[in-house]
């Protein structure tokens, strides 16, 4: 029996009914007060029955988990950037970008087995010489052992810093992601593998994850992450996280990975570990976010160019001022060289606000100060965003 066999079933039976009870009532000798009241509630009766038919209407589309557990939701953000390049001879960054437009799709198969996946376009246009990607970000099953521990296969998101696993526009403050979570995590990043997650105690959290890995002979970490696309699994990652969520607002967390390769082999010696830990505390319009990350890298050709310590830290205090307007502040430091004695840190100060003018509607403004390294990029400016979720 298909849902709109359902849905036309249960709208005859409901109507049958109102008419049925409308007949009934009426067909009782009362007095005309009586009469009247009754007629009243036949109405209102009615109406409710109306609203209940409407809502099985609209379950019967793409969202209408009320009938077949199947689910729908997304987000997306346009961003406008007006940086200036404050080196000599390096180009200002004046842009106007529709970044993210992504779709979720899930399956509730039974109380114990369920399906999600993540769709998404980066930078609106991809194909030959267009500046997007089209990616499937996440596509993983969860399976629940018993009431406090699930199991993970698939393509998903590496249980790792504040962003990576929630990084939808309302959620966050800033237009663009913060650049030690960008640089240093390196967030967004996903791999395909199998996981375990639940809860060990009261307030205590757990995730452990066994995952493709980095590939990048550079030992540069963003651009080692594989996203699931034929990728090489000649060296694993593992991943474990403990959180603590036992006071009301506040979270902390420790996350440590391995990698015996992150090169895939290219470079034998080149074993990795990531060690991050962050706190995240809201107490009413109060918030604060600090985030430490570390990479090590073992190798002589890590060492020759610096890589062999990358690291960041940023701290993050907002206040809301009204239900619907909050301002934050976020120093941020990071740099992917801290092996070498050179100058290759990044510091950054971002200030501004963000507004709600629907909890899932965001409009954001943030001015940025930038001090790079020699030789890089050094952009000042203001970024205004716009962001949903649904």
């Amino acid at each position: 029996m298909n849902k709109q066999h359902v849905l036309n079933m249960t709208t005859s039976k409901m109507a049958m009914s109102s008419s049925l009870l409308t007949m009934a009532l009426l067909a009782c000798p009362t007095s005309y007060a009586a009469e009247t009241d009754l007629e009243q509630r036949v109405t209102e009766l009615e109406q409710k029955l109306e609203v209940a038919v409407d809502q099985l209407e609209n379950s019967s589309g793409h969202g209408g988990s009320l009938l077949n557990g199947v689910s729908i939701g997304g987000y997306g953000e346009l961003h406008y950037n007006n940086l200036e390049n404050n080196k000599v001879g390096g180009s200002d960054k004046k842009e106007m970008d529709f970044h993210r437009f992504v779709l979720f799709f899930g399956k509730e198969f039974s109380d114990d087995i369920r399906f999600f996946s993540e769709f998404e376009i980066e930078h609106a246009l991809s194909g030959d010489g267009k500046p997007g990607e089209v990616e499937l970000e996440q596509a993983y099953v969860d399976f629940d052992l018993n009431d406090n521990h699930t199991a993970r296969g698939g393509l998903f998101l590496v249980p790792v810093g504040i962003l990576n696993e929630t990084h939808e526009p309302p959620t966050f403050y800033g237009v663009e992601r913060n650049p030690v979570e960008k640089n240093i995590i390196p967030s967004t990043w996903w791999e395909g593998g199998a996981a375990l997650h639940g809860e060990l105690a009261p307030g205590w959290n757990y995730d452990v994850a066994v995952t493709t890995g980095l590939n990048n002979s550079s030992y540069i970490i963003r651009s080692g992450r594989q996203k699931g696309a034929k990728a090489d699994a000649s060296d694993l990652a593992y991943t474990g996280r403990i959180k603590w969520t036992g006071v009301p607002g506040l979270e902390l967390a420790a996350t440590a990975q391995l990698q015996d390769n992150i090169t895939q082999g290219v470079d034998p010696d080149a074993e990795a570990t990531l060690i991050e830990t962050h706190a995240v505390w809201q107490s009413g319009p109060f918030g604060v976010r600090a985030l430490y990350a570390k990479w090590d890298v073992d190798g002589n050709g890590a060492k020759a160019v610096g890589m062999d310590e990358q690291s960041g830290w940023y701290i993050e205090p907002s206040f809301k001022v009204t239900p619907k307007l909050g301002v934050f502040a976020r120093v941020n430091q990071w740099d992917n060289a801290a092996g070498d004695a050179s100058d290759s840190e990044y510091k950054q100060l971002d200030v501004g606000l963000n507004y709600w003018p629907h909890e899932d509607v965001v409009v954001k403004v943030d001015i940025q100060t930038q001090d790079s390294p020699i030789g890089k990029n050094e952009y000042d400016g203001t970024n205004i965003g716009i962001g949903y979720q649904f």
